[in-house]
């Protein structure tokens, strides 16, 4: 039966179905030819994975990023980041990182920074010398902060099938997400001078006060979302609530740059997207039901143990695993297929897992923009001018810029853990 399983899903993965119909169907199919299990007990699993409390978090923060997303949001954080960063030498670079950061912790969203942010700087890149190739890259780049940065949506499915807290990961993200961030900076320098790009004059006080002004409502959400998690408000199921009126609020009555039939529709684009994030879920659900019950999942930890109980060593097998994963599957569909399975791995060799959770939430990011399959590449080809082969090249010096940042954080625990362990107590 698991063998039957096994071919099923590689088959259903490999022809391009429906990540939700590969998990399921293959268990269905395998259940229903060698198991006298009553095939109502997937249907049963499937509503079982989505009773808990935390997944409810999770169509809050697409509402919220959907809401934030319109508006006239994107043009104020990348006017403001470039007031901060366009001073200095690859500036424009820099504002694309930064901007990505601030959109991130508002969108959760990986795709959405891409057009948001590369939709503005794209065009000013190319006018300010910049080459094709790396002005998509960069923007390809640093849009997979949008799910390391929290409030994550990747981190609350690692959250959902593993147990761990979602206030710890999203303390993990932000170290993670700044490292992240910090590395792509030098080559961003580097590329400029030598380019001959010219940095913009430095802005003058006012207008770094009028910028911050402009932006503070929308970049008001994370610290809404944050502030009140740690400060002990409300928890982050309340606090993604919470910040569904703030973000309806500050669109309908603060920038009012569109209608209410347009607000209406990006909820109804936001409650597909929650559709599809939670019937993969429910999928996931089955399949480590099914996995435990036929003991496929510690069958799997026992064998990786047995190559090695080095905690560096499982780390280094994990990253090769998720990152060649990751060029054909997006970083949810990663979570819910592969964490349980590395969070057991990983407790047997003492690895802290909400190190592992941050560890994977960046495999999944860089993902994102890794030939042939990463989204970000195919979202970056809707940009003017820009065709798939170019994003692909622009994306190559920073997969690699990528990996040295996600190896930094692999073996440097404390990058990610310094935030949880101040706030949690260790």
């Amino acid at each position: 039966m698991v063998t039957t399983f096994l071919i099923l899903l590689v088959v259903l993965l490999i022809l391009g179905a429906p990540i939700f119909i590969a998990l399921s169907g293959s268990v269905m199919t395998a259940m229903g030819t060698g198991s006298h299990v009553p095939l109502a007990i997937v249907i049963e699993r499937l509503f079982a994975g989505l009773d808990k409390f935390s997944l409810m978090a999770i169509p809050f923060f697409i509402l919220t990023g959907s809401l934030m997303s319109v508006g006239g949001l994107s043009q104020r954080i990348v006017h403001f980041a470039n007031l901060l960063v366009g001073r200095f030498t690859g500036g424009l670079s820099i504002t694309a990182v930064s901007s990505s950061m601030f959109f991130g912790a508002i969108s959760g969203s990986s795709p959405a920074t891409v057009v948001a942010v590369g939709g503005l700087l794209y065009p000013a890149m190319r006018r300010d010398g910049y080459s094709g190739p790396f002005s998509i890259g960069v923007i390809i780049a640093s849009g997979s902060l949008g799910i390391i940065i929290p409030p994550s949506i990747v981190m609350i499915v690692y959250a959902a099938v593993t147990g761990v807290s979602v206030g710890a990961l999203f303390m993990a993200g932000i170290g993670a997400g700044v490292l992240y961030a910090a590395c792509f900076i030098p080559y961003c320098v580097w590329r400029a001078r030598r380019d001959g790009v010219k940095p913009m004059t430095p802005p003058t006080l006012r207008e770094l006060w009028l910028g911050l002004k402009d932006a503070a409502w929308g970049l008001g959400v994370p610290v809404v979302v944050l502030g009140g998690i740690y400060g002990g408000v409300f928890t982050p199921t309340e606090a993604a609530a919470v910040s569904v009126i703030y973000a309806l609020l500050v669109s309908a009555l603060i920038y009012r740059e569109k209608t209410l039939g347009q607000l209406f529709r990006t909820m109804i684009d936001a409650a597909t997207t929650t559709a599809q994030v939670m019937i993969i879920l429910a999928a996931a659900s089955v399949l480590a039901w099914f996995l435990t019950s036929n003991g496929l999942a510690v069958a799997v930890a026992n064998a990786v143990l047995s190559l090695s109980e080095n905690p560096y060593h499982i780390f280094l097998l994990i990253n090769v695993t998720v990152l060649i994963v990751g060029m054909f599957l997006d970083a949810a569909s990663i979570m819910v297929i592969l964490a349980p399975l590395f969070y057991t791995i990983g407790i047997k060799v003492g690895i802290d897992p909400v190190h592992l959770g941050a560890v994977l939430t960046v495999n999944g990011a860089i993902g994102m923009f890794t030939p042939p399959f990463g989204l970000n590449l195919f979202v970056a080809s809707s940009l003017g001018g820009v065709s798939y082969l170019q994003a692909v090249r622009g994306s190559l010096p920073f997969i690699g810029i990528a990996i040295a940042a996600l190896l930094l954080l692999t073996y440097l625990p404390a990058v990610s853990m310094w935030l949880p362990n101040a706030v949690y107590g260790g």
